[in-house]
Formats: C-alpha cells, sequence, structure tokens
C-alpha cells in the first residue's frame, strides 16, 4: 500500500505530464494519427489521475441498497 504522500506525489508527476502532453497535442496537426494518439495518451493520464484521486478521497457511502 502507498502512503498518502507517495500518492500525491504521483499525482503531481502525472499533471506535469499532462501539461507537456498538452501542449504537444496543440502544436499536433488536427486530425493527424499523431493527434489522435497524443488524445488517447491524454485520456489515459486523466483516468490515472482520477483513479489516484478517488483513493486519497475515497468515496462515502453505499453504491447497493
Amino acid at each position: 500500500m502507498r502512503t498518502e504522500n507517495q500518492i500525491k506525489s504521483k499525482i503531481n508527476e502525472l499533471t506535469l505530464q499532462k501539461k507537456s502532453l498538452m501542449s504537444r497535442i496543440e502544436s499536433a496537426e488536427q486530425g493527424s494519427p499523431a493527434h489522435a494518439s497524443l488524445n488517447a495518451q491524454l485520456l489515459r493520464l486523466e483516468d490515472m489521475i482520477s483513479m489516484l484521486e478517488w483513493v486519497l478521497h475515497e468515496p462515502s457511502g453505499s453504491y447497493h441498497m
């Protein structure tokens, strides 16, 4: 199990990668294969960040009734 600081550090690392990726997306030609690939990478990064944030701030309550 990772500590809270390790999780926050990973979120920060992924956020920096996301910013870099977004600037690469802006410079890539719209509709090109590279643009599509960069968008797919961005989605994966956003998913990883949201999963780590969920671990830090686990929702309370029940999903089953």
